[in-house]
C-alpha cells in the first residue's frame, strides 16, 4: 500500500550539496559534462552506423553501449541540473519512480553489454576461424535483446521493492536521483525484505556478468601468452584494453555502491553516484574512439568524405 501518498504525493531530492556557493560552478561542471556526453556517444553511433569498415560485433555492441550511456545520462543529469540551477529540487512520486526504473533499466543493460563484448573479444582472438559464424549478426542481435530483456526484468524487481512500501513522515531523498538505498530510508514499514530481494538480484546480475568478463580474459590472456610474434600479441592486447578500462570504471563503482549492506551507505557514495552516472558515460567514448585505430580511420575517411563534398 501506498500509505500518505494522497496528501504528500512529492520527494525532495537533497541534491549532493546543499552549499549556496557549490551550486553554480558544479552547474557549469555537469552541463559541460552532460553535453560532453551526448556529443561523444551520438558520435560514436553515428560513426558507427555510417563506416563500413565498423560493421563488426564488436562495434554492433558498443553502438547499444553508447546509445544506454546516453539514455541513462539524460534519465539523471537533466533533472539533477534544473534543481542546481533553479533550487527546486521537488520531483512527484510518479518521477521518482519513472526515474529509477529507467536508470536501473539501463545500468544492468550495460552489464550485460560488457559482459556481450567480452565474450565477443573472446571469441574474436581465441577461436578466430570460427568468429564470423559464432558471432553472426543474428547472434549479436540475440545478445543485446537478451541484455536488454534482462535488464527490463530487473528494473521492475528493483522498483517494486523499492517503492512497494509506505511512505509516511520526511520525504527528504539525500541524494541527486531516485536510488534505491536513500528512497528505502523513507519507508516507514519493514524493508529489510526488499533490501534483501535488491541486494540478492544486484548481486547475481554483477557477479553473473562480471564472472563471464572475467572468464574471457582468462581465456584471452592464455591465447595471448601463447602468441609467438610480439606485433599480434601487441595487436590481440590493444582490441581489449579500452574494453578492460570501462569495464574497470564501470563495475568498480557500481560494486562499491550496491554491493554493501543499506548501513554501510553514506555521504561518499554521492561521489560514487556521480561517477558511475555521470562521468563514466562521458569517458566511454574517449576510452573506445581514442584507443581503437579503426575508429580513427574511419573518422578520417568521413572527415575526408565531408570535405570532398564542400
Amino acid at each position: 500500500a501506498m500509505g500518505g501518498n494522497h496528501t504528500q504525493p512529492k520527494f525532495i531530492l537533497l541534491g549532493i550539496t546543499d552549499t549556496p556557493w557549490a551550486q553554480s560552478p558544479l552547474f557549469g561542471l555537469f552541463l559541460l559534462i552532460y553535453i560532453v556526453t551526448l556529443a561523444g556517444n551520438v558520435g560514436l553511433m553515428v560513426l558507427v552506423w555510417v563506416a563500413p569498415s565498423l560493421h563488426t560485433p564488436m562495434y554492433f555492441f558498443l553502438a547499444h553501449f553508447s546509445l544506454a550511456d546516453v539514455c541513462y545520462s539524460t534519465v539523471i543529469s537533466p533533472k539533477m541540473l534544473t534543481d542546481l540551477l533553479f533550487g527546486n529540487k521537488t520531483i512527484s512520486l510518479a518521477g521518482c519512480v519513472t526515474q529509477f526504473h529507467l536508470f536501473a533499466l539501463f545500468a544492468t543493460a550495460e552489464c550485460h553489454l560488457l559482459a556481450a563484448m567480452a565474450y565477443d573479444r573472446h571469441v574474436a582472438i581465441c577461436h578466430p576461424l570460427l568468429y564470423a559464424m559464432v558471432m553472426s549478426p543474428r547472434a549479436c542481435w540475440r545478445l543485446v535483446a537478451w541484455s536488454y530483456l534482462v535488464a527490463s526484468l530487473s528494473a521492475l524487481v528493483y522498483t517494486s521493492c523499492t517503492f512497494g512500501g509506505s511512505f509516511c513522515g520526511p520525504r527528504g531523498v539525500d541524494h541527486f536521483f531516485c536510488d534505491a538505498s536513500p528512497v528505502l530510508r523513507l519507508v516507514c514499514s519493514d524493508t529489510r525484505r526488499s533490501e534483501a530481494a535488491i541486494f540478492a538480484l544486484a548481486t547475481a546480475n554483477g557477479l553473473g556478468t562480471s564472472v563471464v568478463i572475467l572468464l574471457s580474459y582468462g581465456l584471452i590472456l592464455h591465447a595471448i601468452l601463447g602468441m609467438r610474434s610480439a606485433p599480434s600479441r601487441a595487436r590481440a592486447f590493444r582490441t581489449c584494453a579500452s574494453h578492460l578500462a570501462s569495464v574497470s570504471v564501470f563495475y568498480g563503482t557500481l560494486f562499491f555502491m550496491y554491493l554493501q549492506p543499506a548501513s554501510r551507505h553514506g555521504s561518499q557514495d554521492k561521489v560514487a553516484s556521480v561517477f558511475y552516472t555521470v562521468v563514466s558515460p562521458m569517458l566511454n567514448p574517449f576510452i573506445y574512439s581514442l584507443r581503437i585505430q579503426e575508429v580513427k580511420a574511419a573518422l578520417g575517411k568521413c572527415r575526408r568524405r565531408m570535405l570532398n563534398r564542400c
